[in-house]
């Protein structure tokens, strides 16, 4: 399988916030985000290639029980239920980030950290092939795979948020999914890869947050590191 890395740092989103965790991050993507933050993990995916094997014992050299898979889209790399197994078999407590586009097939997770992805991340025209902006437009959002997690076990959904046109579509979508989705489960984040963006939406965030009941998601590593890797 394809890694663009794996390190060892907290987790800087969701419920675990804070939490020391493994990364492992896939390279390669289904989707291409106009914002996407991991460009060299979807956009122009890198990595070396390892073994499932290979990749444990990376993991394991760390003292972290709680592992995160993520990408790119790990979810994409065919060799992604067997490592979590492999991890799961070894004690540890593993997130899947993915953006929900690809069922779980019973995949080994102890929380599905599902990131829909809004009409905000699909690119401009210019930016990436017409027939990339379509694929990306036609496939960013698959109501019954999210059913699928949800119904799996542990979950949260993470949006990543620009505007109040944002709410809307989440809600949308909340009606759609015609599950039982409490809303301390709805993390509103707010786009962004530095502290002065992420500020600038910060007011009208809690805002929403404090009308619906959702949770505001903060990006602590942005706080901690900036946007860089092995962070």
């Amino acid at each position: 399988m394809l890694i663009s890395e794996i390190f060892h740092s907290v987790q800087g989103e969701g419920e675990l916030v804070g939490v020391p965790s493994v990364f492992v991050r896939t390279s390669g993507c289904n989707l291409r985000c106009a914002w996407c933050d991991t460009p060299y993990a979807s956009w122009r995916p890198e990595g070396e290639t390892m073994t499932v094997e290979e990749v444990v014992a990376r993991v394991l050299a760390f003292p972290a029980r709680h592992v995160v898979l993520t990408g790119g889209e790990p979810m994409a790399a065919r060799e992604m239920p067997e490592l979590a197994a492999r991890l799961r078999a070894h004690g540890k407590h593993i997130t899947i980030e993915t953006a929900g586009t690809l069922p779980p097939e019973g995949i080994a997770c102890d929380l599905a950290s599902l990131s829909p992805k809004l009409a905000n991340s699909t690119p401009a025209p210019g930016t990436i092939s017409d027939a990339w902006v379509e694929r990306h437009e036609r496939t960013r959002l698959q109501p019954e795979v999210i059913r699928q997690w949800i119904g799996q076990g542990p979950f949260q959904l993470k949006f990543v948020v620009e505007g109040a046109g944002d709410l809307e579509e989440i809600q949308a979508l909340l009606a759609t999914l015609g599950a039982d989705v409490p809303p301390w489960k709805v993390l509103l984040m707010p786009q962004g890869t530095d502290m002065a963006t992420l500020d600038g939406r910060e007011d009208f965030l809690l805002a929403a947050c404090k009308t619906h009941g959702y949770r505001y998601c903060h990006r602590l590593h942005i706080q901690l590191f900036g946007n860089t890797k092995g962070t």
